[in-house]
Order: C-alpha cells, then structure tokens, then sequence
C-alpha cells in the first residue's frame, strides 16, 4: 500500500517539512512518535510513502496512528476524506477551501475552540498573513503556509514565519476542529 498524494501532503504540513526523499521519512516517522506517543519504524514510513516498492497491507493500528497524527480519530475517518477512496471528498463542498482556488487578496476568518479567531489575508502561493489574532497563538503579522481548509477538522500550517524567522509548523482546532469564512476582497471582515 502506498499513501495518496492527499495523505502525502498532509503528511508534510503536519510534520512541517516537504517530503521529497527517503531520509525525510525520518523527520516524519520522530514527529508522529513526538506528536502521538506512538512509534512507527522509519521503513514503514518509507513503505507508505513510496520509496521502498512494497504492497503489503499496514496493519490496522499504524495507519489509525497515522491517522491520529493527522487530525483523526481513525483511519476510516481519514480514508473518507481522501477522494482517491471516494467519489464524494466531503459532504458539502463547501466545506473545504482549496487555497489555490483564492485570489490574492481574498480575506478568510477562522475561528475554532475556544473563543479563538483568526482573520486572514490570503497572500498568493499558498501564503497567509494573519490580519488579526483572538486568543491564538499565531499573532498579527505571522506568515503562514498551508494549501487547503476544511470544516470540522484541524487546521494543518505547515510553516509559521514571525519576523523574518521560519518558527515551524502550527494546528489550530485540534480536538473539534476549525470553521472558516471567506470574504470577499473588497468586503469587510464581519
């Protein structure tokens, strides 16, 4: 078994770090052991990405820790956001934003648990600044990579730049998830 482009990328923007080579499976096989508690061996992760030809099955628990470090309870409910398993991605498309649909200029709110609010202003290349900070972490000013958002699940920024500086990766609404809204350019943020 091999893993989607989808879980591919989700898999970088979780862990921070594009995977381009086998020795990038290390990066991501520590961060799923760091983030989950749970270790799984860096050829299993080479397996899964690609660059060891292998089809064997994985079992059950690796892809549901996958699966958690992802934002998830388990892996069916993983498997069920990923189109390459499905002919429907998500019950409403409205509920997911593909950050490369944007124009440049567009502004997204996006607020999760609790009372947190982030008001955005979409950049180009998959690239946000933050407008306005309510009770996140992220502050005013920061600089965010991420390609897409989607409804009732984590927000994955895979780079956070403060002042220059790359400070790493950042999930917001990790245990119920984000909601968004995009605003029109020349409107203004409710």
């Amino acid at each position: 078994m091999k893993f989607s482009p989808f879980i591919k990328q989700m898999l970088a923007e979780r862990c921070g770090k594009e995977i381009k080579h086998s020795a990038d499976c290390e990066i991501v096989a520590l961060d799923i052991s760091k983030v989950t508690g749970d270790n799984i061996g860096v050829n299993t992760i080479k397996r899964l990405l690609g660059f060891i030809p292998d089809e064997r099955q994985p079992r059950t628990s690796t892809l549901d820790i996958i699966a958690r470090y992802l934002g998830f309870d388990k892996w069916e409910e993983l498997k069920a956001h990923d189109s390459t398993f499905s002919n429907s991605f998500f019950n409403n498309s409205s509920d997911e934003l593909l950050v490369s649909d944007l124009e440049q200029g567009t502004k997204v709110v996006v607020r999760y648990l609790p009372n947190r609010e982030l008001r955005l202003d979409y950049l180009g290349e998959n690239r946000f600044r933050v407008a306005n900070s309510i009770n996140s972490k992220l502050k005013t000013g920061d600089e965010l990579l991420l390609t897409h958002l989607v409804k009732r699940f984590p927000m994955l920024v895979s780079e956070v730049v403060r002042e220059g500086k790359i400070i790493g990766a950042f999930t917001a609404g990790e245990a119920e998830g984000i909601d968004f809204e995009v605003v029109a350019q020349t409107a203004e943020i409710p």
